[in-house]
């Protein structure tokens, strides 16, 4: 029976993991700033990685990839970590994580899409109706309307909520040009090509901007490193690794949707370690959300 689901079982334990690894770099990111913790989160993610395909596959390095593999996994982990992310992440210290995984529903969304304008698919109309609830859902959460006015307004920071946009679209074309590339190489070697391209990515892009200072305040802050290494093991080592081994085992569009239920589950700690006040109006809007996204790939 968990033989025929692996790819279901896989993008299950991912949604579980990204949403340890969101709070965890939500609060690592308002302490030493979204900046640092990308850079840091990819080395630890890359050294968690290593140390495991070396035991699992006795290759430190994925040398054995294709150049086919290197290109698209490489231009994947461009897109997915290094501008994906790093909107996602300012996106977590402006808004909060559970509002940018609540945005980050559309990835299913967006991936349809993407689908629709690249290879030509159709939208049915259960597609069209999983459309519609996805966008009413994360709608009813961001708007509100002020009492006594007609004007409907943002009930959180446009630039957040645009970071988090951005960060939805990273993370689609990445998991698209990641099976595109992927094939039947291994799932764990794989995300260890994507950490490459988007650490080289990060580096390249702190000398620019002179950012090495931030990294080495981050280093020193001990209760900032507890939450990016737990955020590490559990988002660029586990959270990605799986969610390439769900879509290399079922269609992108079924791993997607089960991956979206992040902001379902980033309710209870969100209330019951962050304290935040949820209210029964965001509380509907990510379950509507949800259901869209399950829908769209009935």
């Amino acid at each position: 029976m968990f033989s025929s689901h692996t790819g279901e079982l896989a993008a299950l334990c991912t949604a579980v993991f990204w949403t340890i690894t969101a709070l965890s770099f939500e609060s690592a990111g308002r302490k030493v700033g979204s900046l640092a913790v990308n850079w840091i989160r990819l080395v630890l993610g890359f050294v968690f990685l290593s140390l495991f395909t070396w035991i699992l596959r006795g290759k430190l390095l994925p040398m054995d990839a294709s150049m086919h593999a290197w290109f698209w996994l490489g231009l994947s982990g461009f897109v997915g970590f290094a501008i994906g992310d790093l909107f996602l992440f300012k996106a977590f210290v402006m808004i909060g994580s559970r509002i940018s995984m609540l945005i980050m529903a559309s990835v299913p969304l967006l991936t349809a899409v993407i689908g629709w304008i690249v290879m030509g698919e159709v939208l049915t109309p259960l597609d069209i109706l999983g459309t519609a609830l996805t966008i009413f859902g994360i709608s009813w959460v961001i708007l509100k309307r002020e009492t006594g006015k007609k004007r409907v307004n943002l009930s959180h920071p446009v630039s957040g909520i645009l970071f988090a946009a951005g960060g939805a679209l990273g993370q689609a074309i990445g998991l698209v040009l990641s099976k595109l590339g992927m094939g039947n190489y291994n799932a764990f070697a794989a995300t260890q090509i994507r950490i490459i391209s988007g650490l080289a990515s990060f580096t390249l892009l702190f000398f620019v901007i002179s950012a090495w200072k931030r990294v080495g305040s981050a280093l020193k802050n001990l209760s900032a490193m507890k939450s990016i290494s737990l955020g590490s093991f559990f988002g660029p080592f586990l959270g990605v690794s799986f969610s390439l081994l769900a879509v290399q085992h079922t269609t992108t569009g079924v791993a997607s949707a089960i991956m979206g239920i992040v902001p379902v589950l980033i309710i209870i700690p969100a209330v019951f370690i962050y304290k935040e006040k949820v209210t029964a109006k965001e509380i509907a809007g990510a379950v509507v959300a949800v259901l869209g996204v399950v829908i769209l790939f009935l």
